[in-house]
């Protein structure tokens, strides 16, 4: 696993522990819903829907897959191995990154305006610098838009146990990539 593709992982899951208990629990992934799907008013009912399959798509898939001491809860310990298995995680990865960013395109025009996506991504808890940094290394249009399908792969890659220098790379850090 690549140095990058640690820190990437070891980020989601202080995010996703959403509730700051110090575990991934069913709440978590509540509450993180809830919160994007609040800064996603503008967009469809379809979409609000199809991020909360996601999300729970992605708690189900952890829990099945992680809990192996049935506690309900997936510690970081559990979640590191997982995540960067894109066998055992690549279809939930790809549920979510389709259902982000479509919610980010309300007007289904393909593009993704930064005001949504800033909102989208703070929802979820990046810091607003790392969001601004990734949104302008998706290099936007003259007009300060991305496409679905660039959002959608950068999600994707974000993922990837093998991947370094990718757009991503700059919600962990600031710093040059």
């Amino acid at each position: 696993m690549r140095t990058e593709a640690a820190q990437r992982i070891e980020l989601v899951f202080s995010l996703f522990d959403a509730n700051g208990n110090g575990v991934l629990d069913p709440d978590d992934f509540d509450l993180m819903t809830d919160r994007v799907v609040k800064a996603a008013a503008s967009s469809g009912d379809s979409e609000k829907e199809a991020i909360r399959a996601a999300f729970r798509r992605y708690w189900t898939t952890l829990a099945t897959e992680l809990d192996a001491n049935g506690d309900g809860v997936i510690s970081v310990e559990e979640f590191r191995p997982f995540v960067l298995d894109p066998e055992r995680f690549g279809p939930t990865v790809s549920e979510f990154a389709q259902a982000l960013s479509a919610l980010g395109d309300p007007d289904k025009d393909g593009l993704i305006e930064r005001p949504l996506f800033v909102a989208l991504m703070r929802a979820i808890g990046f810091e607003e610098a790392n969001i601004h940094a990734l949104f302008d290394a998706f290099a936007p249009d003259a007009d300060d838009r991305i496409t679905v399908a660039t959002w959608a792969t950068g999600i994707e890659e974000f993922y990837a146990p093998d991947l370094a220098g990718i757009p991503g790379d700059r919600l962990v850090s600031t710093g040059t990539v």
